[in-house]
């Protein structure tokens, strides 16, 4: 496995579609996907460049958390490493992650985002939060629907004090090609410039649209995602039998 090379790979097809639209690759922040990935995978992709990790389960972050913080420093990995909570997020295990973490993505109701401000208070930090948006309405993901984030958003920002809302996340529908979930960023996007509109720089950033994985992350940035969460594309298929 060279994750080294697979990186650069990903980063030249980030580029190349970011360029097609007339925006900078650099301006796009790329997330490495580490779950199931040891902490050995991890530094490796930390030594290569990788700043911002993402993790879909909180246990694995709890697992893993202190494990990479020393290889990272012992091996001379680079700057402090962001963790990025991706997956879904029980409201009961908030406070396992609330010290470790620093960008959620999954929030999708005011219920989550409450305890994540108590939680936070209580740990005395702001913590940066995306909505997720579920642009198809699929049963089988988490999200409210894309005309219910603008609301969502702005509910959080006036009833949370130490949460900041930094933008949307969404999971395009799986598709072959993906010329065929298009439309759903397209129409994530359009709710992501109404929300840049409200943003006030305190409570209200819309920093972030994330968009876009290994099958789908360069149409993802044609329509306007500036976070793309690749973990295949960097580290190869998973192994599950590990």
């Amino acid at each position: 496995m060279n994750i080294a090379g697979n990186l650069k790979t990903i980063r030249d097809r980030v580029d190349a579609a970011a360029k097609r639209v007339g925006r900078k690759g650099g301006d796009i922040l790329i997330v490495a996907v580490t779950k199931t990935r040891s902490p050995e995978e991890m530094a490796d992709a930390i030594r290569a460049g990788v700043n911002d990790v993402g993790e879909n389960k909180v246990q694995e972050i709890v697992d893993k958390f202190a494990t990479v913080a020393g290889l990272a420093e012992r091996e001379g990995a680079g700057a402090h490493v962001k963790w990025h909570m991706i997956g879904h997020l029980q409201r009961n295990k908030v406070k396992y992650i609330i010290d470790k973490t620093d960008v959620i993505h999954s929030v999708d109701s005011i219920r989550l985002a409450e305890e994540i401000d108590r939680r936070a208070a209580a740990f005395g930090r702001t913590m940066d939060v995306l909505v997720q948006v579920n642009a198809a309405g699929e049963e089988s993901k988490f999200g409210v629907p894309t005309d219910g984030a603008r609301a969502l958003v702005a509910e959080i920002a006036e009833r949370c004090r130490a949460v900041r809302v930094k933008g949307l996340m969404s999971i395009a529908p799986a598709a072959e090609d993906p010329e065929d979930v298009r439309r759903y960023f397209r129409e994530v996007k359009e709710v992501y410039d109404l929300i840049a509109r409200d943003a006030d720089g305190e409570r209200l950033t819309a920093e972030y649209l994330s968009m876009g994985m290994t099958h789908d992350f360069e149409v993802a940035i044609e329509e306007g995602s500036n976070l793309v969460r690749i973990g295949t594309g960097i580290f190869g298929l998973r192994n599950y039998g590990k």
